[in-house]
């Protein structure tokens, strides 16, 4: 799980492609702040927490906002709601 901060570019960009990399089954980028850019997590921008999962080598991202709640592949029994 990754928090991001103001230095956001390197949570959506070299972390995401480092963890691809390294073969990490998923993991979560908790922007509380909504400091990403519009294209990471929507518009408008609000918080949101990105789950990446790992498919054929490649993750796939799925958006979570207020009001959802939240899936995991790797904890499927896990009941949290972005709140």
């Amino acid at each position: 799980m990754e928090v991001v901060s103001t230095n956001w570019r390197d949570d959506y960009g070299h972390k995401f492609v480092e963890y691809e990399a390294m073969g990490i089954a998923e993991y979560w980028m908790v922007d509380f702040r909504a400091l990403g850019a519009v294209r990471h997590i929507g518009q408008p921008k609000q918080p949101t927490i990105t789950v990446c999962c790992l498919e054929e080598g490649e993750y796939q991202m799925r958006r979570f906002i207020a009001g959802d709640t939240l899936a995991s592949r790797i904890f499927p029994e896990l009941e949290l709601t972005v709140e």
